[in-house]
């Protein structure tokens, strides 16, 4: 056979090749894929995230996908009171992690040495939170959900912000004030943690071990309980839920609060902005670090779902690289993704910064939903003065029962 041949052979079989493989992609039918998401952010955001894939994806599938809204801390008892009414995508916080483990309502993730590497390691506390023999049950989204201080450089230094002390000091000389929330008990945990005391849910999160009312501690629970009573007492200290009416008027000077503050503050406060990591506090005479919770958030895929494997798809999506610095740009959210964490525009926020300094002195929140009423009662007891003049000891004594309480 000559050369001519044998090319007319080889072309003409690369003639049939590529009619089979066009009549195969003419022929082909597009799977329709239905998937429901309860959200946990922004809706253009996720809006804008789910048009991309859809995007992405239109040679492959007819995608359609329908936000929904669903509480967070509520989430484990919607499902179970209506299991063919679950969405397929689950957002939520990492305190929701085991009672959706437990009961099954969690795919593991398939891609998951790509999650883990992406996130800084199988080590890390965003993944070890959402690993389980060896299997990984959702992607990180955020690393963020934490709080911090921030203050107005017009006022107070950087040496002013390493103490509460000296915080309420220069508040009250110019008339101003510090200001958190005490009724909340999210944030009520920064000076018992501080001071080495616990609230922290057993193994199987179906109670809490707290021992705010210890009494053979380094520092007793009463000790922690008078401190706040005498920052409760300063001229220059305010508890309130919402801080920038105070930043704005120019009342509020220095507060605890997180990333979701920064973009109304800078508004405000511009240049004079600044974030750094909780002052110290005094406990019966000591200087003490106050501590504080950190949190992460999740989209995981429901067990349940039809579409398991563009579930996967979508959660790993939403969760990737340009994603997580989108939501960044959008929501001020740190990053869980280690290069987004790198990215310059991250990296640039006095936020992101200030988050990461805290982090050292923080755990992730870890409670049971009977932590939060008796928490946010004594905080409210304790801002007002305490003014039943209740024992201290018998308060933290209530107050300890009904949060381990069974």
């Amino acid at each position: 056979m000559n050369i001519r041949k044998i090319i007319a052979v080889s072309c003409s079989a690369a003639c049939l090749l590529t009619m089979a493989s066009c009549g195969n992609k003419s022929n082909k039918k597009r799977e329709k894929v239905t998937l429901n998401v309860w959200k946990m952010e922004d809706e253009a955001l996720l809006l804008d995230m789910s048009n991309d894939f859809i995007e992405y994806y239109k040679d492959d599938a007819d995608i359609e996908i329908i936000l929904g809204n669903k509480p967070e801390h509520s989430m484990t008892e919607y499902i179970q009171e209506n299991p063919e009414d679950s969405a397929d995508i689950l957002y939520f916080a990492d305190d929701q992690l085991d009672q959706l483990y437990n009961a099954g309502y969690l795919l593991p993730m398939e891609d998951k040495d790509k999650i883990i590497a992406d996130n800084g390691g199988r080590y890390t506390e965003v993944i070890s939170c959402v690993a389980r023999e060896l299997k990984l049950y959702a992607c990180p989204i955020t690393a963020g959900n934490g709080y911090f201080l921030y203050y107005n450089a017009k006022y107070l230094n950087e040496s002013d912000v390493l103490s509460l002390d000296k915080i309420l000091e220069v508040a009250e000389k110019n008339n101003k004030y510090f200001a958190m929330d005490w009724s909340s008990g999210w944030y009520l945990y920064s000076f018992f943690g501080g001071a080495g005391l616990k609230a922290e849910a057993n193994p199987g999160v179906t109670f809490n071990v707290c021992n705010w009312n210890a009494t053979d501690t380094q520092y007793k629970g009463v000790d922690v309980a008078q401190a706040m009573l005498n920052i409760s007492s300063s001229k220059g200290f305010k508890s309130i839920e919402t801080f920038i009416d105070g930043a704005t008027d120019d009342s509020i000077i220095a507060f605890v609060g997180g990333q979701w503050d920064y973009e109304n503050l800078l508004a405000v406060w511009g240049d004079d902005l600044r974030a750094t990591k909780l002052p110290t506090y005094t406990v019966n005479g000591d200087q003490v670090q106050m501590s504080g919770f950190m949190g992460y958030k999740y989209v995981g895929v429901y067990s349940g779902t039809d579409f398991p494997d563009w579930a996967m798809k979508f959660a790993e999506w939403v969760s990737n690289y340009d994603n997580q610095v989108k939501r960044f740009q959008v929501t001020g959210e740190c990053p869980s993704n280690i290069e987004a964490m790198k990215s310059e525009e991250v990296q640039a926020s006095p936020a992101v910064v200030a988050l990461g300094e805290q982090s050292a002195f923080s755990v992730r929140q870890n409670v049971t939903d009977a932590y939060w009423t008796p928490s946010s009662l004594l905080g409210s007891t304790l801002v007002a003065g305490n003014p039943d003049n209740r024992d201290l000891q018998e308060l933290l004594d209530e107050v300890t029962a009904a949060i381990n309480a069974r």
